[in-house]
């Protein structure tokens, strides 16, 4: 039953199914056919509305076309007339320009003939001032370039006086003032530095207990001393003068050696070969000491630091140099201090002009035993040192031998000529210095063709002054070596000796 039902239910659906499509389709097929219609219509009212837009917005066309060939044209008829008065405007300048190259054509023309008339003028005037210099010349006897070099002299002669007038009164006012003020300076310097000093010689004296000692002294066959002059290169001289031997050496060092080594002898009792060769060398070694010591000391009583181990000990050797019975180690530091104090009142470097016053006869130290002056000497130890340019120039300058370049080396020199001057610092027989001076300007005055001769700086220099008339400069140098050569032939000094030979032709007038 229920099987007949669904069977029921299955038929009636498909039955209805069917009659619903035939039903769409009848409804759809009529739907379509009023569509048709009504597009049809729609079609040919738009096609009325097409051409009715198509009329109008040809008419528009028309229209915009016929305004805007009216505003073409109208701008045309503007752009024409602007470009003819542009036209005119160029035509115009055209014009101006041609007239003014006309204008300008004539004034080039115009200055050409003047030019060619002032070159005209100045070819005549030419003309006139040649014919005026030659009748000038003819007059006056004198070319050209006479007349020229006559006016340049008169003018140079008269800026020379000029000139020469006022450095003279600026010399003269300086040379017053600095003169003044040095010698305040100096007066300072002399009295802050006054000094004891103790003259030595050349020779040792050692005393003895007896005469009986120089015997043994003297030894068996004159062992003894032959041992001792040798070890030391000093010679003992043995004479009449009581309980007394005196060393004689130029070396003081070794002076010093042989002396301590005799007195070392003499107190020990034993003299022989073996006990000489001993006890010089613990005098050797003593004495070396000592001049380390005396080096030191000295650097440090003036405050000298950073010397080299070797000038302390070429220091302390300069506490056995004299020269001329002055110590020269007292002397060295009697220099530095007064080149100190005078560097402190002018300003200059203290520390400079008193390391240069204490190294200024550095060369003495050795001047025995190396060939030279001690001024080069002792350059060549300072470079060889390292010591600075300003120390070096003021000790190559204390003598004059070099133009000093710096302030300390004037003070240096100052301090040198203070020291050495000053009353007992030396001794020297008077008449045998005055003698090398006199032979000295002896020799000079030999020559022929010398004027005059000064002995200067204290017999260290000569001045020659030759007649210029008889001695050319070709002459002079000549005459210079010869001097030299007969000065070291003829005369014993120690050191060296500068020889300076002076030419000159002077011109002088009076006004009145």
């Amino acid at each position: 039953m229920q099987y007949m039902q669904y069977m029921w239910y299955a038929l009636v659906l498909v039955v209805g199914t069917l009659i619903g499509y035939l039903l769409r389709r009848v409804i759809g097929e009529a739907k379509i056919g009023s569509a048709e219609a009504e597009a049809q219509r729609i079609l040919d009212q738009a096609k009325k509305t097409a051409e009715t837009k198509h009329r109008e917005i040809v008419l528009e066309a028309r229209d915009n076309a016929q305004k805007l060939r009216a505003e073409v044209e109208r701008e045309s008829r503007e752009r024409r007339l602007e470009l003819q008065r542009f036209e005119r405007r160029l035509i115009n300048k055209e014009e101006a320009l041609d007239r003014r190259q006309e204008s300008l054509s004539r004034k080039e023309d115009a200055l050409a003939r003047q030019e060619r008339a002032i070159s005209q003028k100045e070819r005549e005037l030419e003309e006139l001032r040649e014919a005026a210099i030659k009748e000038l010349e003819r007059i006056s006897g004198l070319s050209r370039e006479s007349a020229r070099e006559m006016i340049l002299q008169e003018v140079q002669e008269t800026l020379k006086a000029e000139t020469a007038r006022m450095i003279r009164d600026a010399e003269d006012r300086a040379r017053a003032e600095a003169e003044q003020k040095a010698r305040s300076i100096i007066a300072l310097a002399i009295q802050r530095c006054a000094a004891d000093h103790v003259a030595e010689n050349t020779v040792s004296v050692v005393e003895l207990p007896n005469d009986e000692m120089k015997g043994r002294i003297i030894g068996r066959e004159g062992r003894n001393i032959r041992t001792l002059e040798t070890l030391t290169g000093i010679e003992l001289i043995i004479d009449d003068t009581p309980e007394a031997v005196i060393l004689s050496g130029f070396d003081p060092i070794r002076r010093e050696v042989a002396r301590l080594a005799l007195e070392r002898l003499v107190a020990d009792g034993r003299i022989h070969p073996a006990r000489i060769e001993e006890m010089v060398e613990k005098a050797q070694k003593d004495v070396e000491s000592i001049i380390k010591q005396e080096g030191e000391q000295a650097a440090l009583r003036l405050s000298i630091h950073g010397l080299h181990p070797e000038l302390i000990k070429l220091l302390g050797r300069l506490r056995f140099r004299t020269s001329y019975g002055q110590n020269v180690l007292k002397h060295s530091m009697e220099v530095a201090q007064l080149a100190a104090i005078m560097a402190s009142e002018i300003g200059a470097d203290v520390n400079l002009a008193k390391r240069a016053g204490l190294l200024h006869d550095i060369g003495k130290a050795v001047d025995h035993e190396v060939e030279g002056s001690h001024v080069a000497i002792g350059v060549n130890l300072l470079k060889r040192y390292r010591e600075s340019q300003g120390v070096i120039k003021a000790v190559e300058a204390h003598h004059g031998d070099v133009e000093p370049q710096t302030v300390e080396a004037f003070l240096v020199a100052a301090a040198d000529a203070i020291s050495a001057a000053r009353p007992g610092a030396r001794r020297e027989t008077l008449e045998m210095y005055l003698k090398r001076l006199e032979k000295l300007e002896e020799i000079a005055n030999s020559f022929e063709g010398v004027e005059k001769a000064y002995a200067i700086q204290a017999g260290r220099e000569i001045r020659i002054m030759v007649k210029p008339e008889r001695i050319d400069d070709l002459g002079a140098v000549t005459l210079v070596r010869d001097i030299v050569n007969k000065i070291e032939k003829e005369l014993e000094y120690p050191g060296q000796i500068k020889v300076t030979v002076i030419r000159e032709t002077r011109a002088v007038g009076y006004a009145k």
